[in-house]
């Protein structure tokens, strides 16, 4: 692609690089410049303008952005994203329903290591969306592209996004009391994390903060995810939450995780179904690690101790103001 000022009797065909106020009109950029522009032009006493001319080879914004929107979505309808339309070199992708956002960020580093001029900015991988929230973006950021670059980038696109759509559709809390009733809000913070997600959460389940009787509150819940949320907060592989899970016949996969507000997190399963032991934080509505791991689990995506060893970087999240215990105190 050439780019700069040429003389207004060389400007038709040209992409106009830069809006034009005149005294007959504006005239916008990515305008292609045509004949009965030169009069306008002319009368406004320009006698050169900036445009850019694509060469042999070159494909122009709009049809490169769409391509590749084609290329990281061969079948868009599987992948449960929605291909906007093309304009100013821009195409976003949109959720048809509501997941979480798999990412392969090795393909998606791929196409944007192949030219400056070809962009994907994608969500985080596995951030939780809903029906029709932007997922993705590609913007070609220049008025076109080498042909050669962008096959390379279309080479190395596909299967790159989809949405993991939500599995679970009911969930029971199980609340832990030491010699009182368990605040409201923790049912209520969790059953809007879960509607978000269009998962409904059962009545609330308040068992005494024993082995004994928690695990048979796990082993009597027959929704699609359990959730445990004590009322001392789980210190150890063997505490109490933990125990009870291996008690009513289930096992811990993982305890702990480099996330913040979050670390005192773990999960496992009793037989098909997960079991997540929440950490206190969850009991705010604010943001923190245990959002990271149910909103998979909701989805069905595997989540192994190895992922939320992973979780450390940009696991440094906000406090709530109502923490007991500030990291800085």
């Amino acid at each position: 692609m050439k780019f700069g000022p040429v003389p207004l009797k060389d400007a038709v065909g040209g992409v106009l690089a830069h809006s034009l106020q005149l005294p007959s009109g504006r005239l916008r950029k990515g305008l292609i410049i045509a004949p009965e522009h030169l009069d306008q032009l002319a009368a406004a006493e320009l006698d050169e303008i900036v445009v850019a001319r694509l060469e042999p080879g070159d494909l122009a914004e709009d049809a490169a952005a769409e391509r590749l929107a084609r290329a990281l979505l061969p079948e868009p309808e599987a992948a449960g994203l929605r291909i906007g339309r093309a304009a100013t070199g821009r195409v976003n992708l949109h959720a048809t329903g509501t997941g979480v956002l798999e990412v392969d960020a090795a393909r998606i580093d791929a196409v944007n290591a192949i030219h400056p001029m070809i962009t994907v900015a994608t969500l985080r991988p596995y951030q939780a969306v809903a029906a029709r929230s932007m997922a993705a973006t590609i913007k070609i950021i220049s008025y076109a592209v080498p042909g050669e670059a962008l096959d390379a980038a279309c080479a190395e696109a596909g299967g790159a996004l989809r949405l993991r759509p939500v599995r679970a559709r009911t969930a029971t809390l199980i609340e832990t009391t030491i010699g009182k009733p368990p605040s409201p809000k923790g049912h209520r913070a969790m059953r809007g994390r879960l509607q978000r997600m269009g998962v409904e959460l059962g009545d609330p389940v308040v068992v005494p903060h024993e082995t004994a009787p928690l695990a048979a509150a796990i082993g009597n819940a027959t929704s699609d995810v359990v959730l445990v949320l004590t009322g001392s907060a789980t210190s150890d592989l063997h505490d109490t939450a933990p125990e009870a899970l291996r008690a009513a016949g289930g096992h811990v996969t993982h305890f702990g995780m480099p996330v913040d507000p979050g670390n005192l997190l773990f999960f496992g399963a009793l037989g098909a179904r997960p079991v997540i032991g929440l950490p206190g934080c969850a009991r705010s509505p604010a943001l923190n690690g245990a959002d990271w791991v149910l909103e998979r689990i909701l989805c069905g995506v595997e989540v192994t101790p190895g992922d939320i060893m992973g979780m450390g970087v940009g696991g440094l999240l906000k406090e709530p103001p109502s923490r007991p215990r500030p990291r800085e105190g």
